[in-house]
């Protein structure tokens, strides 16, 4: 997996101050996409063992509230083998922090066994994040008004709730 961008105290990608992680690679390549560098999957620089621990490192300070995984693409197949060691990590040494991700594919059509995106580590990835934002952009529902999304089909999926609930449960902050 390759990176594509680390940003430190950025409040854009999700509610408090949060530590941004940008991976490469993606097959959907929306148009209008704010990142189409990105798809690329050699875009940036290759993730190593000292790249995951300079985000830990970084992500204890005490004023962040957590990761944000978005891209290119996050759930494309090799994306995920790599991002679910983070993730475990995360939850195991820092588990008051948060973790979003971002997706342009669907929650309950390509995370789901037999979808597109669906794979040994998927399950894991889903159970142990809070947000997940979900959708392709779509440029003719593109609004600038919404929070963390950049068109109208684009969903702010609470997964704690949903994962336990077994359907899909939003989060207030699409309202």
């Amino acid at each position: 997996m390759h990176i594509g961008e680390i940003i430190k105290t950025d409040c854009a990608n999700g509610i408090g101050i949060r530590l941004t992680l940008f991976v490469s690679g993606c097959t959907n390549c929306c148009p209008g996409c704010f990142q189409p560098q990105t798809w690329d999957f050699n875009y940036g620089i290759p993730y190593t063992e000292e790249i995951e621990q300079s985000l830990m490192d970084e992500l204890k300070k005490p004023y962040y509230d957590g990761i944000t995984i978005l891209g290119g693409e996050p759930f494309e197949i090799p994306n995920q083998e790599v991002l679910v060691h983070l993730i475990l990590r995360i939850r195991e040494e820092l588990p008051q922090k948060t973790i979003w991700m971002f997706t342009g594919f669907t929650y309950d059509r390509d995370l789901v066994p037999d979808g597109c995106r669906y794979t040994k580590v998927t399950d894991s990835i889903l159970d142990h994040i809070d947000i997940l934002v979900d959708g392709k952009f779509v440029e003719e529902l593109k609004n600038i008004t919404l929070k963390f999304r950049g068109s109208e089909n684009q969903r702010i999926i609470d997964m704690k709730k949903t994962r336990a609930q077994g359907s899909v449960v939003l989060d207030p902050l699409n309202d």
